[in-house]
């Protein structure tokens, strides 16, 4: 079941490029979004934005509702097109194994997505051999947008300005980068000694704790998981037709199920940030494919807690035979 997220490895633009569509397979026709109309041009600082911790916001475009109306939902939100290269329960790469603290597993998970994200991202961004424009560029996508929304980000002055996509994918990913390399933030030391108190009441008590992780990594994993979630609209919204001809189209939403499933289990999504992605959310949820909100993996709150504190105990237990041994 796993094994699909090994194969994503090297997963790049070179991937199936002769492949064609199976015979009598209909060619899928995008128009172009009208809210990807270019917007004002602004001179954007790269190292200012990189380290803000609300990046970026989001606004809404006026639509035409009559023609929206009448309008065939983009070949992504149908159900021929909503398939998976595997088959199975997603909710069991998702959940957390009974041993690992949650912190811990949440940053695997944050590493893990950000690998498979950007090797989606890689199909968009590398250059043509050639015309040596990519995909994603600044006369394609002038804006980061995803359907009706339109994502700005912060500049120096800690002003909201439009930048074009492939500029705010690439502050994204720096961004990321530098969150994940950095050891105050996603320590890679060994953390020997945990705190006296391990309850969840307890108002001293944040998220990863207990692995030495910040106070503040709860709220950075959240940004991080709000910001892949755009790169991943947008390229649903502007960019799905080439990977349906790459034959690709499949491998996304494997990725992006699964980065979905991660983010609701532990509430690093809402329903607006998965707002424009809403209508193929809608048709895995009716697949049997994704957990409902608030499911929490079909445990309810009260096993889950039990859960919990079976965790700290055995946690407890082993570092307290750890130290024993120390000792000897």
């Amino acid at each position: 079941m796993a094994s699909w997220i090994s194969n994503m490895r090297g997963f790049g633009r070179q991937s199936n490029k002769t492949q064609q569509p199976k015979p009598n397979t209909p060619s899928p026709t995008m128009q172009s979004p009208a809210n990807l109309a270019p917007g004002s041009s602004h001179q954007m600082p790269l190292s200012p934005g990189l380290s803000a911790t609300a990046m970026s916001f989001e606004s809404r475009e006026p639509t035409n509702d009559s023609l929206n109306h009448n309008q065939r939902p983009p070949f992504f939100f149908r159900e021929q097109y909503a398939n998976l290269i595997v088959k199975g329960n997603f909710m069991t790469l998702a959940a957390k194994p009974v041993l690992v603290e949650e912190g811990e597993w949440l940053a695997h998970q944050i590493v893990e997505q950000n690998r498979l994200l950007d090797g989606m991202l890689k199909i968009i961004q590398e250059a043509d051999r050639n015309t040596g424009v990519s995909i994603c560029n600044q006369q394609s996508c002038p804006a980061m947008s995803a359907g009706a929304m339109t994502y700005t980000w912060l500049d120096a002055k800690r002003e909201s300005v439009r930048v074009p996509a492939p500029q705010y994918i690439s502050y994204v990913q720096k961004w990321i980068a530098g969150k994940i390399t950095d050891p105050s933030i996603f320590p890679t030391d060994t953390f020997i000694s945990a705190p006296p108190s391990l309850s969840a009441s307890d108002p001293s008590n944040w998220l990863g704790k207990a692995s030495g992780f910040p106070p503040q990594f709860a709220n950075d994993i959240r940004n991080i998981y709000r910001q892949m979630l755009r790169c991943y609209a947008h390229i649903y919204h502007a960019h799905w037709l080439e990977f349906w001809h790459l034959g690709a189209y499949k491998e996304l939403n494997t990725c992006f199920i699964h980065f979905v499933n991660v983010g609701r289990l532990f509430n690093l999504l809402g329903d607006k940030e998965l707002e424009p992605m809403a209508p193929l959310l809608d048709i895995w949820l009716e697949k049997g494919w994704m957990a409902r909100p608030g499911s929490s993996s079909g445990l309810s709150t009260k096993s889950s807690n039990q859960s919990q504190q079976q965790q700290q105990q055995q946690q407890q237990q082993q570092q307290q035979q750890q130290q024993q041994q120390q000792h000897q």
